[in-house]
C-alpha cells in the first residue's frame, strides 16, 4: 500500500478492534484512523467509562487481555472484591489497572477536556500509533427497547447479559450530536484511500456512529471506497448478540442482510469463505462481494482479512 494513503475504520468494540489490529500491520499507523462507537459510554461508580475506546486503546497498544479482547492483561480485582465487601454494584466488572483509566478519564473530563482530547492523551501514555477518535464529543447513549422496558445499553448487554427481547434501539442524544472533528478531518482527507466498516454488531455499534448528523454524509461524500466485513458466517454471528437481535427484529439472519443494512454507503462487501456459495445471493448490482476468512483467531487471521481488505479497497478504486 501507498504509504500516502489514509484509511479509516468504523468500529465498535472486540471484533472492530481485530480487524484494526490487522490493519495496523499492514498500513503504516500514522495513516489509520479508526472511528470509534461511543453509544456504548456510561457513568458508573462515579465514573466516565468508555468500553469501545478502551478496547481499540488496550487493543492497538497490546496493553489488552488476550483471552477476552477486552480489559487490561495481567489485571487484578481487588478494587471489585472490596466492593462487594462493602455491598456496592459489582455487576459491571473494573479491574484494578482497567480502573486507572476511567478515574484518569473522569478528571479530565471534569477539567474541560473534550473526549477526543482525552483519548489522545492516553493513547499517548499507552503508546498508541494509529488515530483512535470517538464518532462525537457530545453525549449519545444507546437504549435498547426490550420485553423489560427501555435499557440503557450496558443494563442490557452486560447486567442482563442480552437476555431480554430486542424491540427497538434508540440513540439518544444523536439528534443533537455533531461528528468529532477528528472523525469528520479524516473522512475528508483528500489521501483517504479506504472505508472499512468493521465487523462489529451494525445495530449496536456501527448504526450510532451513523446516527450522529453529517456523518452518514461525510462517508457518501468521501470519493474512497467503502467496503464493510460481515459479522455473520452462515446463520450466526462471530460474536455476540448481533444474531439474537436481528431474530428479533424479525431479520433474516445472512450476510446478505448485513448488506442491505448497509446499501446506501457501500462500494464493497467481504463475506466469510464458508459463505461463498452464497455469492450469487447478492445479484450484480452494488456492491461488489468477495469471499475470505473473516473468522479472527490469530494475529496472522487479521493482517490476512486487513490485508484483503485493503487489497479490495485498491481495487475498487480503480474501476
Amino acid at each position: 500500500m501507498s504509504g500516502a494513503c489514509t484509511y479509516v475504520v468504523l468500529s465498535g468494540g472486540i471484533g472492530g478492534a481485530k480487524l484494526a489490529l490487522g490493519m495496523s500491520h499492514v498500513v503504516p499507523t500514522d495513516k489509520l484512523t479508526v472511528i470509534v462507537n461511543t453509544g456504548d459510554d456510561f457513568e458508573h461508580l462515579g465514573l466516565n467509562v468508555s468500553p469501545d475506546l478502551d478496547t481499540l486503546m488496550y487493543t492497538l497498544s497490546g496493553a489488552v487481555d488476550p483471552e477476552t479482547g477486552w480489559g487490561r492483561a495481567d489485571e487484578t480485582w481487588q478494587f471489585m472484591a472490596a466492593l462487594e465487601q462493602l455491598g456496592g454494584e459489582t455487576w459491571f466488572r473494573l479491574g484494578d489497572r482497567d480502573l486507572a483509566t476511567h478515574v484518569q478519564r473522569t478528571q479530565l473530563l471534569g477539567s474541560g477536556a473534550t473526549l477526543s482530547e482525552v483519548t489522545l492523551k492516553l493513547c499517548e501514555r499507552f503508546g498508541v500509533g494509529p488515530r483512535i477518535v470517538p464518532m462525537s464529543d457530545d453525549r449519545v447513549r444507546t437504549h435498547v427497547l426490550t420485553d423489560d422496558g427501555k435499557l440503557e445499553f450496558q443494563h442490557y448487554f452486560v447486567r442482563d447479559r442480552a437476555a431480554p427481547r430486542t424491540l427497538g434501539i434508540e440513540f439518544h442524544g444523536a439528534r443533537d450530536a455533531a461528528p468529532a472533528a477528528g472523525a469528520l478531518a479524516a473522512l475528508r482527507d483528500p489521501a483517504l484511500a479506504g472505508i472499512v466498516i468493521a465487523p462489529s454488531n451494525p445495530y449496536l455499534s456501527i448504526d450510532p456512529i451513523l446516527a450522529v448528523p453529517g456523518m452518514r454524509a461525510a462517508i457518501n461524500d468521501s470519493h474512497a471506497p467503502v467496503i464493510a466485513v460481515s459479522p455473520i458466517v452462515g446463520d450466526a454471528a462471530i460474536k455476540g448478540p448481533t444474531a439474537k437481535i436481528m431474530r428479533e427484529l424479525k431479520l433474516e439472519v445472512s450476510a446478505r442482510s448485513i448488506a442491505a443494512h448497509y446499501s446506501d454507503l457501500l462500494d464493497g462487501f467481504i463475506i466469510d469463505a464458508t459463505d461463498r456459495e452464497k455469492l450469487s445471493d447478492f445479484g450484480d448490482e452494488r456492491p461488489d462481494v468477495r469471499a475470505c476468512q473473516t473468522v479472527m483467531k490469530s494475529l496472522e487471521d487479521r493482517i490476512t482479512l486487513a490485508r484483503a481488505t485493503l487489497n479490495f479497497c485498491t481495487t475498487l478504486a480503480t474501476r
